[in-house]
């Protein structure tokens, strides 16, 4: 990931900036929808999240669980390749068919300059990027050729249906908040290449490289780095950040594949 890898193995990237609520959202939307529109985000779609919505512990009277629905907004280019989704108190950018960050950041930033136009936001409170690279074994190879020494999980003699191992790091970033925190996810399965749960519905169309339906021996290396604190609205400052995030998501991909691995995605 230090250059443009010809063969690059990421096959969903998203890029987040959560802001200060705004609960009549959906009184701009037209606008914003106008805006990215022209910009080349032609498809518009309002779709119903269903969320479980806990209480805190400790409170005098516990409430019961209770299910919410929130309205969001998928604006995606003509392919479904690459899109937003809009919601109350965040946007985000996400693709199928990830270039470099050079030109994934400034998307982001793009989605949230039209919100920031319509309905003058207070503040950025949290950024993040999120990876995920697909490792798929050529013919004859074994996905532990991939991954470095310290990822592969528990080894037992027996076929492995399904294994995750998962670490979280506190980093420093900058320059409007100097910590964050940094987690990676190895997934080891034998089926169809797939997205984590909570990603499970994107609105977008699948890079062909990575459209895969029948079980397959595969790992995914899910990097999410994330950092929150009240950030001014300044594209600059918001940029530089994200890319503080962006270094760290590079090197934890080098320290966590190998050689033969970049070779094969060179």
């Amino acid at each position: 990931m230090s250059e443009r890898m010809s063969n690059a193995p990421v096959y969903y990237a998203l890029a987040q900036a959560h802001f200060n609520p705004v609960a009549a959202m959906a009184k701009y939307v037209n606008q914003i929808q106008d805006r990215l529109r022209r910009e080349g985000y032609p498809l518009f779609e309002p779709q119903e999240v269903t969320h479980l919505v806990v209480p805190r512990p400790g409170q005098a009277q516990q409430p019961e669980p209770k299910i919410q629905q929130t309205t969001s907004w998928l604006l995606a280019n003509q392919d479904r390749t690459a899109g937003f989704v809009l919601l109350p108190s965040s946007i985000t950018f996400q693709t199928t068919n990830y270039d470099t960050h050079e030109t994934f950041i400034p998307e982001l930033l793009r989605g949230l300059s039209a919100v920031h136009e319509e309905v003058s936001l207070d503040h950025v409170g949290r950024l993040g990027l999120r990876y995920l690279d697909a490792v798929l074994p050529r013919s004859g190879e074994q996905v532990e050729q991939y991954f470095a020494d310290g990822v592969h999980g528990v080894k037992f003699d027996a076929p492995c249906q399904h294994a995750m191992s998962e670490s979280v790091f506190s980093t420093k970033v900058g320059p409007l908040v100097t910590s964050g925190t940094l987690v990676v996810r190895v997934y080891r399965a034998n089926a169809p290449l797939g997205f984590p749960p909570d990603l499970s519905q994107n609105g977008l169309t699948p890079n062909a490289r990575f459209a895969m339906t029948e079980p397959c021996d595969h790992g995914v290396l899910d990097t999410d780095h994330f950092c929150s604190g009240r950030m001014p609205i300044n594209p600059d400052e918001l940029e530089a950040q994200l890319h503080s995030l962006h270094a760290s998501v590079k090197s934890v991909f080098m320290k966590a594949t190998t050689d033969h691995a970049r070779e094969t995605w060179a």
